[in-house]
């Protein structure tokens, strides 16, 4: 069975490197299995995750794995939290998605090294992520992102200045891999307080999006 979770701020502060020993406490009480954490650096690189907490602390922005017991987390405070699972529930994984990493393919290396494991299938969910009302965006970058995945993911913000929108931009992307985008619209980030954001608030805290493989 595949559990996944879209965590907020009332689960504390999951950044890579909040106070320890609290960050282990924190995330035992989200999911008690050995977590795969990543430096997520807003790339492509997918690790391929053999044992439970293996490539924990790695440079990486997605992992996937076939194994029980091992929990793939995405940190985030506006960025896209991306999981994913195959549809016989056998594989799994979890990716970032900052527009960098998703201009530069990471659900798309997400998706194949799946499929290097034997998924036939995949569905993904999105979490919580800033929406393109709150998301103004520099023109040149927004007409290169238009450029990558279609001109739906121009908006425009509340007061009418360009903007992204980020979760658009993760639905083409999924789309051109046949992988459908399942569960409800994600919550913003930048609007709603119980989640952090960097861009609203200035938030140094983040937010945890896990799943695993149930034993």
């Amino acid at each position: 069975m595949v559990v996944t979770r879209f965590g907020t701020a009332a689960d504390g502060d999951l950044a890579i490197d909040a106070p320890q020993p609290g960050l282990d406490q924190r995330r035992g009480r989200i999911c008690p299995y050995p977590w795969t954490w990543l430096r997520q650096v807003h790339g492509a690189r997918v690790v391929t995750v053999n044992r439970p907490g293996e490539w924990a602390g790695a440079e990486a922005d997605a992992a996937v794995t076939t194994v029980g017991g091992a929990c793939l987390a995405i940190q985030s405070a506006d960025c896209a939290p991306v999981l994913l699972r195959s549809v016989d529930d056998s594989v799994i994984g979890a990716a970032h998605g900052g527009w960098r990493g998703l201009y530069d393919g990471v659900l798309e290396a997400t998706v194949e090294a799946m499929v290097e494991l034997g998924a036939t299938g995949v569905v993904a969910e999105l979490g919580p992520c800033i929406s393109p009302s709150r998301y103004e965006f520099g023109a040149a970058d927004l007409t290169a992102l238009a450029m990558r995945f279609g001109p739906e993911v121009i908006a425009a913000t509340d007061d009418g200045r360009p903007a992204f929108d980020l979760p658009a931009a993760v639905r083409s992307a999924l789309h051109a891999c046949g992988v459908e985008l399942v569960g409800a619209a994600p919550p913003c980030t930048a609007s709603d307080e119980r989640f952090f954001s960097w861009r609203a608030r200035s938030d140094v805290g983040r937010q945890a999006s896990v799943t695993w493989l149930a034993e």
